[in-house]
């Protein structure tokens, strides 16, 4: 089982309704995104976080059970549910606008974590809002820290600037959880905004040295780069038609994990001796789950079925 551990939040993301713009809910965060498309890829799946009692939190629960996300570590609370406002241009990157203040998914706290997880969970997945969003973001580091050696640890940083006051405070808490990870994938447009100017590939070989088995940047439609200590692939991204790269990322994060637990390989030691045509496969997996993605509005990753035909000639 892969436990994912972060927010649920809602998404509001922009269309048009009787010619004026308006915005539609959406239920989503990373974390929770990431949970529903390891299940889609029939994984077993649990999220660790915590939810608002309100409606909108009553929505998250019910699309997490509804997907087979197992809910064995969800907590609950009397606070209200966090809100996106997602502003998307053709050709760019989503921009975000957070009402987190006083959420419910900042609000975990130790006394929400399990004392222990059964032996059936190989990896436990962090990342996003909840690592920066206090005071659940030191509950989270200390899970990290915690569970670190004892099973695989994955780690998507997710960075979004607007909720970061501190970039260089934020920069060394982002090494301490590298040092902790086994797994981590980010964006091209996460270094971009970490380290100006700094070729990818030189940041995820200085991480490597950090910790972790395998370092994934993923470079939207210019496909993704992933290293080991021995091996680099870089694929090409997909040609599809676009209609918005909502979730896109966390399809990715989703089929990554999902992939090397189908594949017997969720173990650092396993991870780390990935033969190229092994990195290849694992790579490519997550690049289709990602442009399948966004071929459809929202957070809505692919399922088993679907990544399936999509890896067939032709596609």
């Amino acid at each position: 089982m892969i436990v994912v551990c972060g927010e649920a939040l809602v998404d509001l993301t922009p269309t048009v309704c009787d010619g004026t713009a308006a915005y539609v809910p959406r239920p989503g965060g990373s974390p929770f995104n990431v949970a529903i498309g390891v299940a889609r890829l029939e994984v077993p799946a649990a999220f660790l976080g915590r939810l608002s009692q309100d409606f909108f939190g009553r929505i998250l629960r019910e699309r997490l059970l509804a997907e087979g996300v197992d809910l064995t570590y969800l907590s609950e609370g009397p606070e209200r549910t966090a809100l996106a406002f997602v502003h998307v241009t053709a050709h760019e990157e989503p921009e975000y606008s957070f009402y987190v203040e006083d959420t419910a998914e900042r609000m975990l706290g130790v006394k929400d974590l399990p004392t222990e997880f059964p032996d059936e969970v190989s990896s436990i997945h962090f990342g996003s809002l909840s690592l920066v969003l206090e005071p659940g973001a030191s509950t989270l580091e200390a899970l990290m820290q915690r569970e670190h050696g004892r099973r695989v640890i994955s780690l998507d940083p997710n960075v979004r600037p607007s909720l970061i006051p501190a970039p260089d405070d934020f920069r060394e808490r982002l090494h301490r959880w590298i040092s902790l990870a086994d797994v981590v994938k980010v964006s091209r447009a996460d270094l971009s905004w970490l380290y100006p100017g700094e070729p990818v590939s030189g940041v995820a070989r200085r991480w490597l040295t950090l910790g972790p088995s395998l370092v994934v940047v993923t470079m939207g439609p210019d496909g993704c780069l992933g290293m080991t200590a021995s091996e680099s692939v870089r694929l090409p991204g997909r040609k599809v038609e676009i209609v918005d790269t909502v979730g896109a990322g966390d399809s990715f994060m989703s089929a990554l994990l999902a992939r090397l637990h189908a594949s017997m390989r969720m173990t650092p030691s396993l991870i780390e001796g990935l033969s190229r045509a092994e990195l290849r496969d694992v790579l490519d997996n997550a690049v289709r789950a990602s442009a399948l993605t966004c071929t459809r509005a929202g957070a809505e990753p692919p399922s088993r079925a679907e990544l399936e035909v999509a890896g067939q000639p032709g596609w």
